[in-house]
């Protein structure tokens, strides 16, 4: 199933230590990229955090902000005794080389660590954060789908309607070969000099070889054909629709240069215009 980048979801889970907050919202980005917001007694947590998001998403920009809010008996706040140990040993190490240096209780009470909430262990709290990342993921990546489901059916109209223009250009080819040929033979008969029959035949099939749009028809419907498999798909497919939207392109762009006939020019234009419709949606698909 497609999946758009932008989503948002959220949840709360109560905790030793008061009640979690997570927040999950995201945007259009070419990889995955995952910003964090933590409160201080989950920093250690940040990597297997990245890790369970990264095993869900594949694209977009992606903040992820936990808050934790104390509770009623939660408000109490316990010293970190083995971080301020450690400071104490960093202070005496620069005492003698800088004698002057002064640290004030309210400096030292704000540097990250040294204070905490007390009411759990935080051992306790990193597993809560763990599981209600994990139910908050699952929202987010079901706004992903419904989005996606939306994107896809736009998508399936447009990719419809350039099968039907194809179409009509492959039964418009047989028509326009005959009025080529018959335009060329009509000039030809102004000529004072009548041509040679024979060699008249081979520049007239060269010509027409060159006008030829087989090929570029052929490969349209096996992109439409693939564009079709790819929307229908379980695993993120953004990268390929966007290669195949360069395919579709490609051939458009070639069906414009060898025509020579109005109908075909304004075929080329539907289709630029239509990928061009394509291409916006794909922008938003993971």
């Amino acid at each position: 199933m497609i999946r758009s980048m932008t989503a948002f979801a959220a949840g709360e889970r109560s905790t030793g230590h008061g009640t979690l907050g997570c927040e999950m919202r995201a945007v259009n980005h070419r990889f995955l990229e995952i910003g964090l917001r933590l409160p201080e007694e989950l920093r250690a947590l940040e990597p297997a955090l990245r890790e369970r998001v990264a095993s869900r998403l594949s694209r977009g920009k992606v903040d992820l902000v936990m808050r934790l809010r104390a509770g009623e008996g939660n408000g109490e706040l316990q010293l970190n005794q083995a971080l301020v140990d450690r400071l104490g040993g960093i202070a005496q190490q620069l005492d003698a080389r800088f004698p002057q240096m002064r640290v004030q209780l309210t400096d030292l009470l704000q540097f990250p660590g040294v204070l905490q909430a007390g009411g759990g262990d935080i051992e306790a709290l990193q597993a809560d954060a763990l599981a209600l990342l994990d139910d908050v993921l699952d929202q987010f990546v079901a706004a992903r789908e419904r989005e996606g489901g939306k994107l896809a059916a736009v998508i399936g109209e447009r990719v419809d309607a350039i099968a039907r223009i194809a179409a009509e250009v492959r039964g418009l080819m047989p028509v326009i070969g005959a009025g080529q040929r018959q335009k060329l033979e009509a000039r030809l008969a102004d000529l004072a000099q009548p041509a040679d029959p024979g060699r008249l035949e081979q520049e007239l099939v060269i010509w027409l070889q060159k006008l030829d749009v087989d090929e570029e028809l052929d490969r349209l419907d096996s992109h439409v054909i693939e564009l079709r498999r790819a929307l229908v798909q379980r695993e993120p497919v953004g990268r390929r629709l966007d290669f195949l939207l360069q395919e579709f392109n490609r051939e458009s762009n070639t069906l414009g240069s060898k025509s020579v006939d109005l109908r075909t020019t304004n075929a080329a234009v539907e289709l630029k215009v239509l990928i061009d419709q394509i291409r916006e949606q794909v922008q938003n698909i993971e």
